[in-house]
């Protein structure tokens, strides 16, 4: 089973929008604290793109950006890959499971999304054995990271949504059929 052509074009948007959000991670975003905390893209792009793209693509972009951002930060290797593949996954899964139609499941997908990599990367290193103390200070960081990772998460989904969307499939189940009930003679009300 080769790729078709729009599936190509997907795979190379994806591609791009992972190294150009990576990168802006780790050069500028990273750099800039705000409240004390940095806003992470990168867990809310894996959960934009499997909730766009379903659960392969997502679980695809996933473990692609943590293997980037492992590599980028210097980290270990693997952990933010885990944890990003198992978000892309699970969004796309909400996708193709129940196919939200809300204006706020971007948000609340982003939240979740913050809330799991930054509790399952504090617990995981914690794991590992990483010396860093572990306090309400902890508690704090990931609290408001949630908070602030949210409040970055609708625009950034407008920009991933639009970014994506000229080589989405078309989907089946979002069409919508028109009645031709103002045409006159159709409409079941009116008597022949």
């Amino acid at each position: 089973m080769g790729l078709s052509a729009s599936h190509g074009k997907l795979a190379l948007r994806i591609a791009l929008l992972v190294v150009l959000v990576v990168f802006v991670q780790v050069g500028v975003v990273s750099e800039v604290p705000v409240f004390g905390v940095t806003i992470e893209l990168t867990p809310l792009l894996a959960a934009f793109v499997g909730l766009l793209c379903g659960s392969m693509w997502g679980a695809l972009a996933g473990f692609s950006i943590g293997l980037i951002v492992d590599l980028a930060f210097v980290q270990t290797l693997g952990v933010s890959s885990l944890l990003f593949t198992l978000i892309g996954f699970w969004a796309g899964r909400l996708r193709e499971a129940r196919d939200p139609q809300a204006a706020l499941t971007p948000l609340a997908v982003g939240v979740a999304a913050s809330a799991f990599a930054l509790i399952g990367l504090s617990v995981i290193e914690f794991l590992l054995g990483v010396e860093a103390p572990v306090s309400l200070l902890l508690l704090r960081q990931i609290v408001l990271g949630v908070v602030v990772n949210a409040i970055v998460a609708m625009p950034f989904w407008v920009i991933v949504r639009r970014a994506l969307r000229p080589s989405l499939p078309k989907d089946p189940r979002r069409r919508r059929s028109r009645r031709a009930y103002s045409t006159g003679g159709l409409s079941p009300l009116s008597r022949a």
